[in-house]
């Protein structure tokens, strides 16, 4: 037997990884358009230690699942399936693609042949499955994740990048090593029937409790809105300042952000355009440059390391975001007059 689906679009943001690169394939493919589910909401939340070596890592509250979570505003979730071994994982991914529906699986790049980690570093990563040859014993993989991949994989090749432990081996193995892979693959639903065209109303409504999020109190346990983010950047600093590390946690806590930031400013851009309404892409240009903030910790964050940066600097790296949020904020209530 030979599958390969159609309508399975690749999708990229320069500024987001392979989590919101599969989810948006994944979301257009049901129809869903991927701008509109994964850019409609920014927020902050973070419950400390919560976070996992893994590329697709972000912070579900309770009750949310991962997608649900990425894409709050819409009628998504999202289910982790862990088979418990590989043959088990592999039947259970083709049974979905047999029957039309695209899987993004977890894989180590370290087993990948088209990724640059390949035989070299171990890192945790997210690709979509769509196809397979029975016969010739394949999978049909697509990463748009440069150097970006959409081919045909040896199925062994594949089991081994989704069977892997991921075992840190060397000091390259940062960031997302150390979390096994265990043949996971992910289920997304979406349910249609409660989708909504987006108008000044929704929009409206969106940029409310995006406002509402960021002025929520820290509670003291999670992290959350402007106060929960200004007390995890603070804890950062004050652990660097005792000698421990961050980078990993900072890193990849930093990447989820980054994402959401980047392409809330695109989808403020893109609604700005819709309804003829310039000041929400005003507004996106000014939240993109708070995306380029966290860029830019990120980069601050993986020199912690080596002891490349001091207290003082990522301080000021800080500074510098939260001072962009914030002028984003004050923007944000200024163009719900407007609306």
């Amino acid at each position: 037997m030979k599958v390969v689906l159609d309508g399975v679009r690749p999708w990229r943001h320069d500024l987001a990884g392979c989590l919101h690169a599969c989810a948006a394939t994944l979301l257009a493919h049901q129809g869903l358009p991927p701008l509109d589910a994964l850019g409609a909401a920014w927020g902050f939340y973070y419950p400390p230690g919560d976070f996992r070596q893994e590329e697709y890592y972000y912070p579900c509250r309770p009750g949310s699942s991962l997608l649900s979570a990425i894409a709050p505003y819409h009628p998504v979730t999202s289910r982790w399936h862990l088979p418990g071994d590989a043959d088990r994982g592999w039947a259970e991914v083709r049974d979905q693609v047999a029957a039309g529906t695209p899987v993004a699986v977890a894989v180590d790049n370290f087993e990948l042949p088209f990724r640059p980690a390949y035989q070299d570093v171990h890192a945790n990563h997210m690709v979509i499955v769509y196809g397979f040859d029975d016969e010739e014993r394949t999978a049909r993989v697509l990463d748009t994740v440069p150097p970006r991949f959409d081919g045909d994989l040896p199925i062994e090749v594949l089991t081994a990048a989704r069977h892997s432990g991921n075992e840190a081996q060397h000091d390259r193995d940062m960031f997302f090593a150390e979390s096994p892979i265990a043949d996971r693959w992910l289920e997304v639903t979406v349910d249609h029937a409660r989708l909504r065209p987006v108008d000044r109303e929704v929009v409206t409504a969106r940029l409310l409790r995006n406002l509402a999020g960021f002025t929520a109190p820290d509670d003291g346990d999670d992290h959350v809105g402007l106060p929960g983010l200004e007390s995890f950047l603070r804890g950062m600093e004050q652990r660097l300042v005792r000698g421990d590390e961050v980078a990993d946690e900072l890193f990849v806590v930093a990447g989820g952000v980054l994402a959401t930031t980047a392409l809330h400013a695109d989808w403020l851009t893109d609604a700005g355009r819709e309804l003829d309404a310039p000041f929400l892409r005003e507004l996106g240009r000014t939240v993109d440059r708070v995306a380029h903030h966290w860029t830019a910790l990120r980069i601050t964050a993986a020199l912690t390391r080596k002891g490349d940066v001091s207290p003082r600097r990522l301080r000021r790296r800080h500074d510098a975001i939260l001072g962009a949020t914030e002028q984003a904020l004050y923007q944000t209530e200024a163009v719900l007059a407007d609306l």
